[in-house]
């Protein structure tokens, strides 16, 4: 098996990586870095979430910068803050025996002032965010005239939160004669792009596929009717005993709604999402990352850069309208070599979705019964026994509270003890679970229709909208960006508040869309649908 020192690291960088433990490279690792090391040719690595990407690209920018030139020599730009700074420490870990080497991290919501005395105090490496990295350029606080390497990591989550014209603003003001490495987990069509129109005959190395999910992660989907999804994922929950997982939903409403009920509901969960403030979220991770909190409920751009290896459980309680965002997701959990389960809730209306989920992911999708009461109370029971076996005991604080207890409980056996002992412990659950409902979909056979019966969803809104007075309203996303009509459906009833009677017929194109709604309504969505955002990706609608 291959170690760190041989693949031609300095000495410097090598006493780093022993000092953190690290001995066996991963394989995007092993492969990339001998690479990168050569110097003079742009690469691609395609790598799921938690394989290792930040050393692949990390270690060797180390060796590349010259910590005697104070000019700034690379920049990492990634999609989220909490990336950033997880990048920006891992190069530090990276570079502590390399004096004078400086690595500044720049990103959106903190202050600018700050960050701007940090880049003039010296930094031979930025890591940043591109809307902010942008800023400071035009600020004349960030100069890129003597960078040598500039690295895109998760770029194809940078395009779909709308980076795309801040990627080509940076990237166009960058020396031409630099080498760019773009790291992603999926090969996505605007990644592509930006490998063809800013990279120069790049190597390229692909670790499990150009779109596949790490092979160490179990997928799960349970088929349920919509008006039992909550309760489906109770359920699941309540049959994981220890999971210490992540639920995404598909936008910050819902994620909050989710949270709110199972904290509510008894369980220790809490929310992660945009309208959290930066304090917010820092107490959120920090309990998460303690254990104290066992489940986030999360957005797709909310959860972008958690750096949390033993995550147990990622669960889909609603898929993403974009396929890649399955990968991201799913790829939470299953990091540094460990295995990890990703578990989907879907109604009967996506149950195709399935199929194409694994065949652009390159996975099998079990699809399984949701656990029935009798499942879920034995495993409960068998996770309550196991914490008691393992509980340690500590003679001499509880020496002198035991002589009581003796006798209390001497006139029980020991089969009635524990009897007594799992029904205190165990009868709530029992309760709440005894007449528990079967909440499995079943998909019914579709009836054959007479010729000129058959009637598209299209027509179905039509003819529901003949009776109002329309407006027309034209949305910037299309089929190209994986999306589908229900999702417009979803995106402008959820942040306008309308019902979904009030949208009508939606004409979808190639890059933009078309849709209808009452005349009623379309106040409200002149209104509700500023600073838009579907699945990271800002959205533009307009009047047509």
């Amino acid at each position: 098996m291959m170690k760190f020192t041989e693949l031609g690291l300095g000495p410097e960088t090598l006493k780093a990586i022993q000092a953190l433990g690290f001995e066996t490279p991963t394989p995007i690792q092993a492969e990339a870095i001998p690479l990168l090391l050569q110097g003079g040719r742009d690469f691609v690595g395609l790598a799921s979430t938690g394989t290792g990407k930040t050393a692949a690209f990390g270690l060797p920018l180390i060796e590349r910068v010259d910590a005697q030139r104070e000019a700034v020599q690379g920049v990492v730009l990634c999609p989220t803050r909490e990336l950033c700074l997880q990048i920006a420490g891992d190069l530090k870990n990276f570079s502590r025996f390399r004096p004078g080497l400086g690595i500044a991290a720049v990103y959106g919501g903190a202050n600018i002032s700050t960050q701007i005395r940090e880049l003039r105090n010296g930094a031979q490496i930025i890591v940043a965010t591109p809307g902010r990295l942008l800023d400071l350029i035009e600020r004349k606080a960030a100069r890129l005239e003597q960078v040598s390497v500039v690295i895109l990591d998760e770029a194809d989550e940078m395009l779909n939160m709308g980076f795309k014209e801040e990627l080509d603003a940076i990237l166009g003001r960058a020396p031409a004669e630099r080498s760019t490495w773009l790291f992603s987990a999926t090969m996505a069509k605007g990644v592509e792009r930006i490998a063809r129109t800013y990279l120069d005959n790049p190597a390229e190395i692909s670790v499990g596929g150009r779109n596949e999910s790490a092979a160490n992660i179990e997928h799960y989907g349970f088929m349920v009717h919509e008006r039992d999804r909550y309760a489906a994922l109770k359920r699941i929950l309540d049959y994981l005993p220890e999971i210490y997982g992540l639920v995404f939903c598909r936008t910050r409403t819902e994620t909050q709604e989710v949270a709110e009920k199972l904290l509510a509901d008894g369980y220790s969960a809490e929310a992660l999402h945009g309208d959290l403030s930066q304090a917010q979220r820092d107490t959120v991770m920090r309990k998460f990352r303690q254990r104290s909190l066992r489940v986030l409920v999360a957005t797709d751009v909310a959860a972008r850069g958690l750096d949390v290896d033993d995550i147990t459980h990622v669960i889909h309680y609603k898929l993403s309208d974009e396929v890649a965002a399955y990968t991201h997701r799913s790829g939470r959990t299953a990091r540094a070599g460990k295995s990890g389960v990703s578990i989907a809730l879907i109604n009967m209306h996506e149950r195709r979705r399935i199929a194409e989920l694994e065949r652009r992911n390159n996975i099998r999708i079990r699809m399984e019964k949701v656990p029935d009461a009798r499942a879920v109370c034995e495993n409960q029971l068998l996770a309550l026994i196991h914490r008691v076996v393992e509980t340690e005991i500590n003679e001499e604080e509880i020496r002198d509270y035991l002589p009581p207890a003796y006798e209390a409980l001497c006139h029980l056996d020991k089969k009635e003890i524990i009897k007594r002992f799992v029904a205190a412990e165990f009868n709530h659950f029992l309760d709440y679970y005894r007449d528990a409902a079967d909440l499995n979909a079943q998909a019914k056979p579709q009836r054959e229709r007479q010729p000129g019966q058959q009637r598209t969803q299209n027509q179905q809104r039509n003819r529901r909208m003949q009776a109002y007075d329309t407006k027309r309203f034209s949305i910037s996303v299309g089929r190209v960006h994986g999306i589908n009509a229900g999702a417009i459906v979803r995106l402008v009833c959820e942040s306008c508040r309308i019902p979904s009677n009030q949208v009508g017929a939606i004409d979808l194109g190639r890059d933009m869309s078309f849709f209808e709604v009452s005349k009623e309504a379309s106040h409200a969505v002149r209104e509700g649908t500023k600073n838009l955002r579907l699945d990271g990706r800002k959205v533009v609608i307009r009047s047509a």
